[in-house]
């Protein structure tokens, strides 16, 4: 029996029937695709690098204690593994559509809190498999090792002799009751002790929150969200999601990196902001002054967690500058927005906040994160999240995968939400919109990837040739004195002696 912590419980608690909170990915692969039984064989021989696969909810009596992981002793993976079909030869847009049916519909609670679906039917003789996992089991990166994990590096992978599962014993209602009280005394002084870490946070600068300087830029910061923000990306969302993507790749990115600065992360938001400037803009709206506020996860997962399948992510908020124009002016403000982060803490200070709200009841922070998520607010307009993933070839039953798009959930008055994945060279973007508010997603994922090919543009113009000034040697007379060159107009008081 393993506790959630208090992040990994907000999303459940956050979750109804419009706001399903799983993250996602649609995976295609090189043809001809497996027989059903293959596939399900590839994934059983991997799942024991995964418990948490076999594992479902459990929630405490009254909800007076954050709900417990217990392993299913009724698990079956052939209703976790699906079979489905589009019509031959199915386009992307046909995948996309399925894709989006797919991901707006909840996960079984009763279960474990995963779904693979395999598609066949696509162009070029291909195939697919959409993946859904509950965002209280991973983050983003974690989602990723997931991937990796369940999937082969290797298109005849050494046949693996699959463990005897057993379940353990599920506990009871006095059980979960019991561990709940013990629980309440000893976590909150454990936690204490951690708060001198809040302290001692450091960056990958090294500059610590207990610095006077950080203090001061964290506080600083938030003048950024005196900006106005555009209107029409926040509201309501029904229960159906639209889905689509847009590509680049890692090179074409660190080229533009190389020749005007920042980092990938700074390029790939620029080029985020010049969709949704175009958005705007096609809807009418006036963007001049304007920023979309975004939520951009930072993984804190330190190198001890690595292979843990919990949540170790907190954020930060820069405003995408849709009102500038020039691309190079955009890029550059949003790499000094992102330079004033990394100097200023944030990310440390609410990953310390995320964990402290381990203090409240559960009960008091099921009802908080409903609040929060169906009440309305304008102060963030959409999610970006940039995970890097494998650069080596991944196989299912002997297939090599050739493409990944990855999805992320919106929830409450956000209507679009975008995440990045890379996957041997290719930059991939996965942007999910809600249904009915959002008909024009295509406007966004086409302008991420002019975006890109305008800042690649200006990255390979030539330097500009500047002619130096030709100096004119003064001649020299017989005397050793300077006279002035031949051709040349001479003041009188020049050639005086």
């Amino acid at each position: 029996m393993d506790r959630m912590s208090p992040q990994d419980s907000l999303f459940l608690a956050v979750e109804d029937d419009r706001n399903p909170m799983h993250i996602g990915n649609v995976s295609v692969f090189e043809g001809p695709a497996p027989s059903y039984g293959d596939l399900v064989r590839t994934v059983a021989s991997n799942l024991s690098l995964v418990p948490r696969y076999r594992q479902r909810v459990r929630f405490v009596p009254f909800e007076l204690g954050r709900p417990v992981w217990v392993d299913d002793a009724h698990f079956q993976i052939l209703y976790h593994i699906r079979h489905t079909a589009v019509p031959s030869p199915g386009s992307a847009e046909q995948l996309r559509n399925l894709a989006g049916r797919v991901f707006a519909q909840n996960l079984d609670r009763g279960k474990p809190l995963w779904e693979l679906w395999m598609v066949e039917g696509l162009e070029e003789g291909r195939w697919a498999l959409i993946s859904k996992v509950h965002h209280c089991m991973v983050d983003g990166v974690s989602g990723t090792d997931l991937l990796t994990v369940l999937l082969d590096r290797e298109p005849q992978p050494p046949p693996v002799r699959m463990p005897r599962w057993e379940p353990d014993a599920e506990p009871s209602a006095l059980h979960l009751l019991a561990d709940m009280v013990a629980d309440a005394i000893l976590d909150p002084i454990n936690r204490m002790r951690g708060l001198p870490i809040v302290a001692r946070a450091t960056l990958a600068s090294g500059l610590g929150l207990a610095n006077p300087t950080n203090i001061w830029n964290f506080v600083s910061s938030l003048g950024s969200w005196a900006q106005p923000t555009a209107g029409s990306l926040n509201g309501p969302i029904g229960p159906h999601r639209r889905w689509s993507w847009a590509n680049g790749t890692l090179e074409q990115v660190k080229e533009i990196r190389t020749a005007l600065g920042g980092t990938v992360n700074d390029v790939v938001l620029c080029a985020i902001t010049r969709g949704f400037r175009d958005l705007l803009i096609g809807r009418g709206e006036a963007v001049a002054g304007k920023v979309v506020r975004t939520l951009v996860p930072v993984s804190v997962r330190r190198e001890s967690e690595k292979g843990r399948y919990n949540n170790r992510v907190s954020g930060l908020f820069p405003g995408l500058p849709v009102g500038i124009e020039d691309p190079v002016e955009r890029l550059a403000a949003v790499r000094k927005q992102m330079e004033g982060f990394k100097r200023s803490g944030q990310a440390v200070a609410g990953d310390a906040l995320t964990q402290l709200s381990g203090f409240a009841p559960p009960m008091l922070l099921s009802v908080s994160a409903r609040l929060a998520t169906h009440s309305e607010q304008r102060l963030v307009q959409t999610v970006t999240t940039n995970v890097p993933g494998p650069q080596f070839p991944l196989y299912a039953a002997g297939r090599q995968m050739v493409y990944a798009y990855p999805y992320v959930p919106i929830a409450g008055h956000v209507r679009i939400g975008i995440a990045i994945f890379s996957y041997l060279g290719g930059l991939n973007f996965g942007v999910t919109g809600d249904y009915d508010s959002v008909p024009d997603l295509e406007v966004l994922t086409r302008g991420i990837e002019a975006g890109i090919a305008e800042l690649l543009e200006i990255a390979r113009r030539p330097a500009p040739v500047t002619k130096r000034p030709r100096t004119v040697k003064p001649a020299v007379n017989g005397n050793g004195a300077s006279r002035p060159a031949r051709g040349r107009k001479v003041s009188a008081t020049a050639g005086a002696r």
